[in-house]
């Protein structure tokens, strides 16, 4: 296919050169001393510097970069004799790739030696190579919005691929062509997507062409480099498109095959074309859900004065604060189970009986495969096994034990079970919308109430474990832990009962363990 850019279709609303150019100066301007001060140090030693990639993109967009990374021409034994003595800290850990770090002040950098990097065809691994110039490294880096540098000390402006017009146009476009970019490394099929959700930006046609064509190519990659790219996707302010053009360019059946497999099953409730739609649409919910930090430092000042909750209104809820991963992956997998478990019933309908305990075990399996640490496999699963428990609630049947075992059941995913099953409401019946998220407020409102009550947070038997043993007459070991857990269940049946009555519902039990005879025997 041919290499030519081609200017995408777009209707975001694009910024000129000169306002980005004018963003720049303002970003940049309390780092120029110190960008000005390093210059100088390289060039005095006969070396090249420049600012390149992100930080220039950012400082372009008028965002935040955390780190500042530059690029030369200096070995990176050559760099560290530059940056030791002037640094307050500095490391080598990326030597290999020819990075060197250093600490000035709050101010963390990053010194790369040009890089002119390739994948072998049969390889996870880059093959490291050092390049030669500025303009050898810019047209090897992945997207024109990263080929951007700023020559130092002279702060001049280098954009050999028009980064800048793409910028302002909001599109993603390679300095070559995509498939030699990907080539180089298939990582960066996911990259776009990412920027797709990070930016709001679109890809160029050629790109999404060649992500198509070369979905397959991303095997090569690591999966613990997957990974962190889906991570970083899923935590944008806006993952819906990005995650589309990984589905769409069919790079989400190699990395994500639980995701667009989705787009197969009806939805029982036929509220969207598919399950797929409304996945994303509960990944929307549950992002809009999150509170930010600037809502949790207002809501932890000074507070009114205030009753007791009424059950008419919704408990205080606990606050999850976005971005918030393993809520976000939650939403996106909490379906997946309904492939396996779809069943077409008399009548025409359409059923997925069980599809969250098959979902809670796809969704380990998925999780673990990507190389995600145990306590998020866990914790994902675990939500996804729960997504539909509120289901049972009907219009508030449930028994004050229910609530406690639903409390108790989700543990201290307690606050992000609450926001991922009101997400999972997406009927279009405004009233049918109303009416399960007021049910939902009054078992927030209970579980306020019971947890007032009863810190049930902290629900355990009324005896401990000593006192069942002294109670019985018998050891610690496994007849000790069962009878320890019936009188856990006991508690959340029947709520505080007291330790003279939990002493005799014990005895009770006893009598008809078949260890309550043999130790009667035994003493005869």
């Amino acid at each position: 296919m041919s290499g030519e850019r081609v200017p995408p279709v777009t209707s975001v609303p694009e910024a000129s050169e000169a306002e980005l150019l004018q963003r720049a100066v303002t970003r940049l301007a309390p780092v120029i001393p110190l960008l000005t001060e390093l210059g100088e140090r390289f060039a005095a030693a006969g070396h090249e510097l420049a600012l390149v990639g992100g930080p220039v993109r950012d400082a372009f967009l008028g965002r935040e970069s955390p780190d500042l990374d530059f690029t030369t021409d200096a070995t990176p034994e050559q760099t560290e004799d530059v940056l030791a003595p002037w640094g307050d800290a500095h490391w080598d850990v990326g030597r290999a790739f020819g990075t060197i770090g250093v600490r000035k002040g709050a101010t963390t950098i990053e010194v790369t030696t040009y890089r002119a990097d390739a994948y072998d065809r049969t390889s996870r691994k880059p093959e490291v190579a050092f390049g030669e110039s500025l303009e050898e490294d810019l047209v090897r880096r992945d997207f024109t919005v990263n080929a951007m540098a700023l020559r130092l000390p002279q702060l001049h402006f280098v954009d050999p691929h028009d980064g800048l017009a793409d910028l302002a146009r909001k599109v993603i476009d390679t300095p070559g062509t995509p498939e030699q970019s990907f080539s180089d490394d298939p990582l960066r099929m996911l990259r776009a997507a990412r920027f797709v959700a990070q930016l709001g930006f679109e890809v160029a046609p050629r790109v999404w062409q060649a992500m198509t064509e070369m979905a397959g190519r991303i095997e090569i990659v690591s999966s613990e480099r997957v990974r962190d790219e889906l991570v970083k996707l899923l935590l944008a302010p806006v993952p819906r498109p990005g995650l589309r053009l990984l589905v769409d360019t069919g790079l989400a059946a190699e990395v994500l095959p639980e995701l667009p497999a989705l787009q197969l099953e009806v939805d029982e409730h036929h509220r969207h074309k598919d399950v797929y739609e409304h996945t994303l649409t509960v990944l929307d919910q549950a992002i809009a859900l999150e509170s930010t930090p600037a809502q949790v430092a207002e809501a932890s000042g000074p507070a009114e004065a205030s009753g007791p909750a009424e059950a008419s209104g919704p408990a205080e809820a606990e606050v999850v604060v976005g971005p918030d991963l393993v809520l976000r992956l939650a939403a996106l997998l909490h379906d997946i189970g309904k492939p396996a478990t779809r069943r077409f019933e008399k009548g025409g309908g359409v059923s997925f009986h069980h599809h969250e305990v098959v979902g809670a075990k796809l969704a380990r399996k998925r999780l673990k495969a990507l190389r995600f640490d145990k306590e998020t496999v866990k914790d994902v699963s675990r939500l996804v096994e729960l997504h539909l428990r509120f289901h049972g609630y009907g219009d508030g049947q449930w028994t004050d034990s229910a609530v406690r075992r639903y409390v108790t059941d989700a543990g201290p995913l307690l606050s992000r079970l609450h926001l991922l099953t009101r997400s999972d409401c997406t009927t279009r019946n405004a009233r049918k919308a109303q009416r399960l998220w007021r049910t939902y407020d009054d078992l927030e409102v209970r579980i306020a109430r019971l947890r007032e009550q009863e810190e049930l947070d902290a629900v355990r038997p009324e005896l401990n474990g000593n006192e069942i043993a002294e109670v019985l007459g018998i050891r610690p070991g496994p007849l000790l832990g069962r009878a320890y857990k019936h009188l856990l269940q006991v508690r959340l049946d029947q709520g505080p009962i007291g330790a003279e009555a939990a002493a005799a519902e014990l005895r009770r039990w006893w009598a008809d363990q078949p260890e309550s005879a043999a130790q009667s025997a035994s003493t005869d």
